[in-house]
């Protein structure tokens, strides 16, 4: 069984930054590959990054490049994102998910997280 545990998410300003983290648990863990989506309300959930099981390969959706970094700590089983320069359009919950590389890009992930909502706000 696989648990992810998002944390982090919270109520920023235009132009500000957060980092989400994901606390991650069960057998398969350190052999997967793991990423970040997100779905605001009325939408579909949408890819944000991905970044592979050695954390060498990393992809991001065009909206976030040069905005998102998607880091983990193997040894901690941790995956983070920190977010900079949020825009209002970057308002979603954002969710932390594992799996096969080509599905995350797929956005057919193994597993969810229960989501952190972030807010982008004046």
């Amino acid at each position: 069984q696989v648990q992810l545990v998002e944390s982090g998410g919270g109520l920023v300003r235009p132009g500000g930054s957060l980092r989400l983290s994901c606390a991650a648990s069960g057998r398969t863990v350190s052999t997967a590959a793991m990423g970040w989506f997100r779905q605001a309300p009325g939408k579909d959930p949408e890819f944000v990054a991905a970044i592979s099981q050695n954390g060498v390969n990393r992809y991001y959706a065009n909206s976030v490049k040069d905005r998102f970094t998607i880091s983990r700590e193997i040894a901690k089983d941790t995956l983070y994102l920190q977010m900079n320069s949020l825009h209002p359009e970057d308002t979603a919950v954002y969710y932390c998910a594992l799996g096969d590389w080509n599905n995350l890009l797929r956005v057919r992930p193994d597993y969810w997280g229960q989501g952190t909502q972030v807010t982008v706000s004046e």
